[in-house]
């Protein structure tokens, strides 16, 4: 497509991607007050307290945990229209490898979210182990929940790449070869994130993030090489039979 073509692409897919964004921060408004009990429970196991630190923390709060509960829940929404303004034009089998796409990243996003949340007590463990014994830690809230959400988006976007990986590999755009001969510039990448995505620097943090991300990384090159080394040999066989099937004909116009 032509530039004027593919802004016109984004700006549809983000349309539709945004509508779906503000319809499930809507219903997120109604989960509000469990997934805060959530969030803060880590920071009341480990003796701390949170504090609304003004008159509006309140309402501030209500609505980034709607949105972060928007963004979670309109998932399978906004990735198929990342993944379709990545390949545009579906034909048949590739919007098959589309919806094969979500149905892996969408449980691999939640799963990352879930391993995030795993490892927040592990953190706040460091970080409030370092109170005086004479002192209590009230935790702002605001700063805590931009903590908690920067930490589970980390990791639940970080689990999608290998994902995005296999399916433009499954579509012929990146093949396997180019992963392999880029492999130690991937790992070096999926540490630095990882590293950054660590509050503080926590190895602890850092490992479970980078752990994780750098198996499914190795599932998904193994993936990738295994089914362009298939590829070629369908193509090689095709090629075979068309020769085959060319020379028959050869010999039939020669009698």
């Amino acid at each position: 497509m032509a530039l004027k073509e593919h802004l016109i692409e984004l700006r549809n897919r983000l349309f539709v991607a945004l509508v779906a964004l503000f319809l499930a921060t809507v219903g997120g408004f109604f989960l509000y007050q469990p997934v805060l009990q959530i969030l803060i429970a880590p920071v009341n196991a480990m003796g701390g307290e949170v504090n609304f630190g003004s008159v509006i923390s309140p309402f501030d709060n209500m609505i980034k945990i709607s949105v972060f509960l928007g963004l979670v829940m309109s998932s399978p929404v906004w990735l198929y229209e990342l993944w379709a303004f990545i390949v545009p034009g579906l034909k048949k089998n590739e919007k098959r490898t589309a919806l094969a796409f979500i149905g892996a990243s969408v449980p691999l996003f939640v799963f990352g979210l879930g391993l995030a949340y795993w490892v927040l007590p592990h953190a706040l463990t460091f970080f409030l182990g370092l109170t005086p014994t004479q002192a209590t830690n009230i935790v702002e809230v605001d700063t805590y929940l931009n903590f908690v959400i920067r930490l589970l988006l980390a990791f639940g976007v970080a689990l999608i790449v290998p994902v995005l990986m296999v399916g433009l590999n499954l579509v012929g755009i990146l093949p396997g070869k180019v992963i392999v001969k880029n492999w130690r510039i991937t790992v070096f990448l999926i540490c630095l994130v990882a590293a950054m995505a660590a509050p503080g620097g926590d190895a602890l943090t850092m490992f479970a993030l980078a752990g994780p991300l750098l198996l499914v990384f190795a599932a998904a090159t193994a993936f990738c090489v295994l089914h362009d080394k298939r590829k070629a040999k369908r193509h090689a066989a095709l090629e075979a039979e068309n020769a085959a099937t060319a020379g028959n004909a050869s010999d039939i116009d020669t009698l």
